[in-house]
């Protein structure tokens, strides 16, 4: 029985709101355009969030990343100096898989700026002095031929593998796989071709490979290239000896990653007179990113609920102008019978009518905007779930809220009183 008086208090409702459609569809634009904010407002901020916490899933929640730098006192003396050393040392490397008992690999990396060519084409490559532990670390899928291997490490050889878009702008239409590349005066057999993935213009996390990379093994990298770098910058002569750039350690816990790396650069301090390389905890990154995220969407879906707080106050306006227009009517229903708490419902029943319907047409047009967002600027979205259903939750909350107030209202109005209205 009261199921039947509910469905019949919503038809009435709907019937009353069908005779005003004009007044009824720009009440409702309030909550569409609230809800269709919100979803469209957090897509932005979960695609964001997403990417970045991807890039910083990419460099190993186990690894611990090791950046040689130049000093910041020795780049303002750079004109003055003809000789700089810094950075990290195959000693450091040697020390760490050795002192530090949770370190399950150390891969070292000497990285150069030197020219690929073949033939008459020419590009230029960040050469990559590596051991075969690389790809364990920094994955890329195998497009075609091999990895470096540990032989090829141990034998000295003197093979390359290059990135994808490396491969296709040096080889073009040649036979990739065994063909022989110049690269700084020195040649190479191509070997293996991995995928290429950009870290993404305007990343602030770098992973530790690029889109135009060539890696070779490091014994053959040190012994034809050296660890001296010469560079000629504003009229200035300046030798560079640098060992290592780059170092990845992977330690075996998750939870020994922090204190590995305060261990390791307690041992750096010893070692180290300058302060030459930097150090880079993506487990530390991530959490700081995904507490951000939180903030980022709290923030978001805040300044978007403003929008449904206004639309929850167009409903309330509505509906009490509604009670005026209705208020002999009322004092009939009473007059033959109706209880408080009907006239309660039928009012509640028409502005929860009006949120609802207002929220399922903003959960169809909050997606279609960020879908445009993405197409128009290309920045990712993702819309997640819980945005649409916060965004329908809100909405039937602000027809509850927004519409208690009008109905009780109504429902409070003197029968005799509401009889002589005219």
């Amino acid at each position: 029985m009261h199921q039947i008086r509910v469905i019949r208090h919503i038809r009435l409702g709907i019937k009353t709101l069908l005779l005003h459609k004009m007044r009824s569809m720009l009440t409702m634009l309030g909550v569409v355009f609230g809800v269709a904010s919100v979803i469209a407002m957090l897509s932005v901020g979960e695609g964001a969030s997403r990417q970045a916490l991807d890039q910083i899933r990419k460099l190993g929640s186990t690894n611990i990343i090791i950046d040689g730098m130049k000093p910041l006192d020795e780049e303002m003396q750079a004109q003055r100096k003809l000789m700089s050393i810094y950075g990290l040392l195959y000693a450091d490397a040697d020390r760490i898989r050795e002192s530090f008992p949770g370190v399950e690999r150390v891969v070292p990396a000497k990285i150069l700026r030197r020219e690929g060519r073949l033939n008459e084409r020419a590009i230029d490559l960040r050469l990559v002095g590596t051991t075969a532990e690389w790809f364990n670390l920094v994955q890329r899928p195998l497009i075609a031929g091999r990895v470096l291997s540990q032989r090829d490490v141990d034998d000295k050889n003197a093979v390359v593998v290059l990135t994808e878009t490396g491969a296709r702008k040096l080889l073009a239409t040649q036979q990739a796989i065994g063909q022989s590349i110049n690269i700084g005066a020195q040649y190479f057999e191509v070997i293996g071709i991995v995928k290429s993935e950009s870290n993404g213009a305007g990343s602030d996390f770098q992973t530790p490979d690029e889109d135009i990379d060539a890696y070779i093994p490091l014994e053959v990298a040190r012994e034809r290239f050296g660890d001296m770098i010469y560079q000629r910058t504003s009229g200035s002569q300046v030798w560079e000896s640098i060992e290592l750039n780059k170092m990845i350690v992977q330690v075996r816990e998750l939870s020994d990653v922090e204190p590995t790396a305060a261990a390791i650069a307690r041992s750096l301090e010893i070692f180290h007179k300058k302060k030459d390389y930097r150090i880079s905890v993506p487990l530390t990154l991530l959490r700081q990113a995904e507490s951000q995220q939180k903030i980022w969407n709290w923030t978001l879906g805040s300044i978007a609920g403003i929008s449904l707080l206004v639309g929850g106050i167009g409903i309330m306006n509505i509906m009490l102008a509604s009670v005026t227009e209705r208020i002999r009517e009322i004092g009939i229903r009473r007059a033959i019978g109706a209880k408080k708490r009907q006239i309660v419902g039928q009012f509640l029943i028409e502005t929860i009518v009006l949120s609802v319907t207002g929220g399922l047409i903003g959960t169809v047009t909050g997606p279609a905007i960020a879908l445009l967002i993405r197409q128009l600027s290309g920045i990712p979205t993702v819309v997640p779930l819980y945005s649409i259903i916060l965004s329908v939750g809100i909405s039937v909350t602000i027809g509850i809220v927004f519409g208690l107030y009008p109905a009780i209202r109504a429902a409070n109005l003197d029968p005799i009183q509401a009889l002589r209205h005219e």
